[in-house]
C-alpha cells in the first residue's frame, strides 16, 4: 500500500492534467465552434467544388456556378418554326440553403475530436451533395402545346372527285406530328441542367392518311361516269380512263337521274320489269321475259332503283347519241357487256 506521502506528491500531477484536458477540450470545442460554417474540403454542391468555402461564399458561388447559368432562354424549333422560352418566364430557383445545411452535415460528421482532427488535417470527404432545382409550374405543358398546335399536319387521304369531264384524283399526303412527351422532358431537362442544351429541334413523327394513292386506286378498281350533255359513258380502270362509249339517256319529262350511285345488282339476259309509270301504259307493273318484246339487251346493271345502264336492240342503235330513253342508260350491246364484265355491284356510277 502506498504511503500518504506518496499519494500527496501524485495530487499535483493528476490536477495538472486533469486542467490540461480541460484546456484542450475547451481548445478543440472553440476551434470546432470558430468551424462550423466551414466546409470540407472535397464537398461539391450542384457540381461546383465549394470546400473549405463558408457557408456564405459557398451560396453566393453557387448561385453564381449553379443556379444562374440555368436561368437561360430555352429556344424550339419545329418544322421551320422558332419558339422561346424566356427565363423571365421559366423563373428558375434552386433549394440552396437546403443543399448547403446537407453540405455542412457531411463536413461535420463523426465526434468532436474527430472533427477537429480532419479539420487540423485538411481531411477530403468528398461529399457531392445533389441542387434540387424548381421552374414555374404551367410553363412547359402549355409552349409544348403551343408548338404542337402551329406544327402539327392533319394528313390528307386520297379521294376521287367525279363531274361530266371525268375523274379527279386528289393524292394522299401524310402528317406530321410533335413528339410531345419528348420535347416536354427535353425541356425540363434544359430549365434543371445547364449541361443540356438551350437550343432544341423538336422531333416530329409522320401521321400516315387513312387512305393513301395506292389503296384509293384498289378501293375503286372500276368508276363509271354518265354524261349526260355529250351522250358519253366515261370507264375508268384504277382510275385511269379505260374506254369511252357514246349513249343514249333518258328524255325530256323522264330524265336519266343526276347524282352519284352505284352498281345495286347486275343481270345478264335480264327481264323488263315495268315500272309502274303512266308512260308503260298497259304494261305498267308487268314483267316482260327475255325474248323479241323485252327491250332491256344482253346485260343490265341497276343504279337507281327503277333505272339502270342496259343493252339495246341493234334496231334501236339509232338512238344512240340521243336524249330517248325513259330514264335508263342505253348502250350497244358488245358496249354494255364490256362495261358489265368490269363492273362489280357496288361499283360507282356518276350521272352529271
Amino acid at each position: 500500500m502506498r504511503s500518504r506521502a506518496s499519494l500527496r506528491r501524485l495530487l499535483p500531477v493528476g490536477l495538472i492534467v486533469l486542467v490540461l484536458a480541460g484546456v484542450l477540450v475547451a481548445a478543440a470545442g472553440a476551434y470546432d465552434h470558430a468551424r462550423r460554417d466551414r466546409l470540407a474540403p472535397g464537398v461539391r454542391v450542384g457540381g461546383v467544388d465549394v470546400g473549405g468555402m463558408s457557408v456564405d461564399d459557398a451560396r453566393r458561388v453557387v448561385d453564381r456556378r449553379a443556379v444562374a447559368p440555368r436561368r437561360r432562354a430555352i429556344t424550339v424549333h419545329a418544322a421551320g418554326h422558332t419558339f422561346t422560352l424566356p427565363p423571365s418566364r421559366s423563373r428558375v430557383v434552386a433549394d440552396v440553403d437546403d443543399a448547403l445545411e446537407d453540405a455542412v452535415g457531411a463536413s461535420r460528421k463523426g465526434w468532436l475530436g474527430a472533427r477537429v482532427l480532419d479539420g487540423l488535417t485538411g481531411h477530403h470527404v468528398d461529399a457531392r451533395v445533389p441542387l434540387t432545382v424548381h421552374y414555374a409550374p404551367g410553363v412547359v405543358r402549355p409552349l409544348v402545346r403551343r408548338i404542337a398546335a402551329k406544327v402539327d399536319r392533319d394528313p390528307v387521304d386520297a379521294k376521287v372527285t367525279p363531274d361530266a369531264a371525268g375523274l379527279h384524283t386528289t393524292p394522299s399526303r401524310p402528317g406530321r406530328a410533335v413528339d410531345t412527351k419528348a420535347l416536354a422532358r427535353r425541356i425540363a431537362s434544359a430549365l434543371t441542367s445547364p449541361s443540356r442544351p438551350a437550343d432544341i429541334e423538336a422531333s416530329l413523327r409522320p401521321v400516315a392518311p387513312k387512305v393513301t394513292s395506292d389503296q384509293l386506286a384498289k378501293k375503286y378498281p372500276a368508276y363509271i361516269i354518265v354524261d349526260r350533255k355529250a351522250h358519253v359513258l366515261r370507264f375508268y380502270q384504277d382510275l385511269k380512263l379505260a374506254d369511252t362509249y357514246p349513249i343514249a339517256v333518258g328524255k325530256a319529262g323522264l330524265e336519266t337521274p343526276a347524282g352519284l350511285y352505284d352498281v345495286q345488282w347486275r343481270e345478264v339476259n335480264p327481264p323488263w320489269r315495268v315500272p309502274n309509270s303512266p308512260w308503260a301504259g298497259k304494261l305498267a307493273g308487268k314483267t316482260i321475259p327475255p325474248g323479241p318484246d323485252d327491250p332491256i339487251k344482253a346485260r343490265w346493271m341497276a343504279f337507281d332503283g327503277g333505272a339502270g345502264i342496259h343493252g339495246i336492240d341493234p334496231s334501236e342503235y339509232g338512238s344512240i347519241g340521243h336524249d330517248a330513253s325513259h330514264g335508263c342508260v342505253r348502250m350497244r350491246i358488245p358496249d354494255v357487256i364490256s362495261v358489265y364484265a368490269r363492273s362489280a355491284v357496288g361499283t360507282p356510277v356518276f350521272i352529271a
